[in-house]
């Protein structure tokens, strides 16, 4: 890429014309040509009409990466089933079919359509990883629409953005124009309702300001280009409104009732190879578990369960229109799903009218949730191998990062799982975490030796994966105020892993390159200064930063230095209770102070237990929004949550004995 890339032509963008007859005759000359051109089972031509808005929903990364995604597939449905809206999907495209585009002035499309990006209302992207932010710089301008915010009009799209990543969108500030938090089925038809009267007012000169200004009254909705930022010294000060029309704190949007959504109703079935080639059916949103590590456990709270009949007839149906025999159900900590177990039964005792029995994939276990009776339900299933995260070796690092597992609760249901057949197992664990000695780091070896033990007992080359991630502090989490460990620091406990392992007969180890680590640790907690470095490194030809190929360091750093900010500062010290956080204008429903208070907990090495069957610890996440947890079943689990892995025959666990410091102010 060159140090300003070209814009595709004005004329390839105007209307609402299809480019497949430019892009057509180039794909054989591409890798994966098939990434491009759609014709997915269940993905029928939008109904395009001039009074219709329209959005274009984009994964900031490669087809088969983005496809499975299931907030895409979801918004797009429910667009498309409004009478004055569509919605089509686009892609970021690979190094090869850019330089193409380029060359022969071909903008960014959709799948559906091959209509070019610039023709649709609104072009929004899944924020799920940092890396991936120069992605969306490039897609923009490849769309041929300006790049940053404040040289759009009425005449460009709005590029919009909303995942996990936008609880702090502050480095993507002067590049994007709505930032949406929290869940998107209802806020999307609002923002819609906004964009359709726009339209028909025929986006008049000088009326985009006035769109803005709208959107920023819908809840959830943040407009970062009306707000002003100042600073003191290298701190921010303040972040506020620049109209008092505008709220000074953007709450996120919750849904409270998981049952009046039940989408993808027709999940996306590729003509080509993706990741997560299944069918996916959504449990349950939200986690009380409490990890203090975990952002997403703690932004989408509160739990709500999806009605097990309607997991019930969303697999039953999803199964017989797809075709597939394998279905995975998706949540934060699926076993703790109320009615698994019968659920799973279900699952097994479907009958698709094939010849293959169906392969059930339960992500996210929590090891205290997985016992002998659940493995006894899945027993029938093709074992893929099973995927189990302590996230830390040792029991006093797990009350610090509460994630409060005893090893007697892994190695119980690693020894259930072998004795039902399985011969695979994958622990996850993170390494860099607070507080964290070498002691701790070299337990996850020896968790994984005890485990590789357990699976000699059933089998004669049982094998433990080994998967370890260099911790990164994220926005609304009690470690958001952690500094981050170094790479060099990362890189010599990783070194301690393959030392210690290295002779482990059945244990292999796989660990995240601790460079990308330190640099979505910046990007995680970064302030709108970031936003130069951003332009920077895109410009440099710093793109799908995501994939090892294509990282590079050293544009990272090199950026930095050129705009005068220090890596160190932003990423590797410690925040103090009263420094001013870059998203405490933004909401995700917990108080400042919950968060506060967790951390100081973490440091006395102090765990909380599973809210859902305890005192409300007042975290806010529930009372901000008038809603409580909702679960299939009211019942709590005999002795709470938190287990030892021994099985009282309901799927539940003995549970171990805490005594947390409850949080000032919580309720008796």
């Amino acid at each position: 890429m060159s140090a300003a890339p070209p814009n595709p032509s004005s004329t390839a963008t105007a209307g609402s014309s299809s480019v497949w007859s430019a892009l057509e005759p180039h794909l054989p000359k591409v890798a994966k040509p098939a990434r491009y051109i759609g014709l997915e089972d269940g993905a029928p031509a939008s109904e395009r009409a001039p009074h219709k808005v329209g959005w274009l929903l984009c994964y900031p990364d490669t087809y088969e990466i983005g496809l499975p995604n299931q907030g895409l597939q979801i918004l797009r449905e429910i667009v498309n089933e409004r009478d004055d809206a569509y919605a089509e999907r686009g892609y970021a495209v690979w190094s090869d079919l850019e330089a193409i585009m380029r060359r022969e002035r071909i903008p960014f499309f959709s799948v559906e359509t091959h209509t070019s990006a610039a023709a649709f209302d609104a072009i929004a992207f899944n924020l799920s990883a940092e890396l991936t932010y120069t992605n969306v710089l490039n897609c923009v301008d490849l769309a041929g629409v300006p790049v940053r915010s404040d040289e759009r009009d009425e005449t460009h799209p709005l590029v919009v953005v909303g995942g996990h990543c936008t609880y702090n969108p502050e480095p993507l500030a002067d590049f994007v124009d709505v930032v949406v938090l929290g869940d998107g089925e209802e806020v999307i038809g609002e923002i819609t309702d906004v964009l359709r009267e726009w339209r028909a007012e025929g986006k008049t000169a000088g009326s985009r300001p006035n769109v803005l200004r709208a959107l920023a009254g819908v809840e959830g909705v943040y407009v970062p280009s009306l707000y002003d930022v100042a600073y003191d010294g290298p701190f921010l000060a303040e972040v506020t409104p620049r109209f008092p029309d505008v709220p000074e704190r953007v709450e996120k949007r919750t849904i409270s009732d998981l049952a009046e959504w039940p989408y993808p109703k027709q999940q996306l079935v590729p003509l080509t190879e993706v990741v997560h080639d299944r069918l996916n059916v959504e449990v349950f949103r939200g986690c009380t578990r409490g990890c203090r590590f975990c952002q997403a456990g703690m932004i989408t709270r509160p739990v709500r369960e999806r009605p097990a009949e309607q997991v019930r007839s969303m697999i039953d149906s999803g199964l017989k229109r797809t075709g597939y025999d394998e279905v995975t159900l998706t949540s934060l900590s699926t076993a703790d799903f109320s009615g698994i177990e019968q659920t799973v039964q279900d699952v097994m005792d479907l009958d698709t009218g094939s010849a293959q029995p169906i392969t059930l994939g339960l992500p996210s276990l929590r090891v205290d949730a997985f016992t002998v009776g659940l493995a006894n339900k899945i027993q029938n299933a093709r074992r893929t191998g099973l995927t189990f995260a302590p996230e830390a070796g040792t029991w006093r690092m797990r009350q610090v990062i509460n994630k409060l597992i005893r090893e007697e609760d892994l190695y119980g249901a690693v020894g259930s799982a072998y004795s039902q057949g399985w011969r695979r197992m994958k622990l996850y664990f993170l390494t860099g975490l607070p507080s964290e000695t070498d002691e701790d780091t070299l337990g996850i070896a020896e968790l994984a030796k005890n485990c590789v033990e357990l699976g000699r007992e059933h089998h004669k080359n049982p094998s433990v994966t080994v998967s370890v991630g260099g911790f990164v502090p994220k926005p609304f989490t009690p470690f958001q105020w952690f500094g981050q460990n170094t790479e060099d620091e990362l890189r010599r406990k990783i070194n301690l892993l393959k030392d210690a392992t290295r002779k482990m007969n059945g244990v292999q180890l796989k660990w995240h390159d601790p460079r990308a680590s330190v640099i979505e640790g910046l990007l995680s907690r970064g302030d709108r200064r970031l936003g130069r470095v951003l332009e920077l490194v895109w410009r440099r030809g710093g793109v799908f930063q995501e994939w090892g190929e294509h990282f590079d360091e050293k544009l990272w750093l090199d950026a930095m230095a050129e705009c005068g900010l220090d890596p160190d500062w932003y990423i590797h010290r410690h925040r103090t209770e009263d420094e001013v956080l870059p998203w405490d204008h933004l909401s995700a429903g917990l108080h400042k102070d919950f968060l506060w208070m967790d951390w100081q907990d973490a440091l006395a090495e102090v765990g909380l237990p599973d809210c859902r069957w305890t005192p409300c610890y007042d975290c806010g996440a529930c009372t901000g929004y008038s809603i409580e947890h909702i679960v299939a079943s009211a019942t709590p689990p005999a002795g709470g949550s938190q287990g030892t892995g021994q099985d009282l025959g309901a799927g539940h666990s003995v549970p171990v004995e805490l005594t947390p410091r409850i949080p000032q102010g919580a309720k008796p």
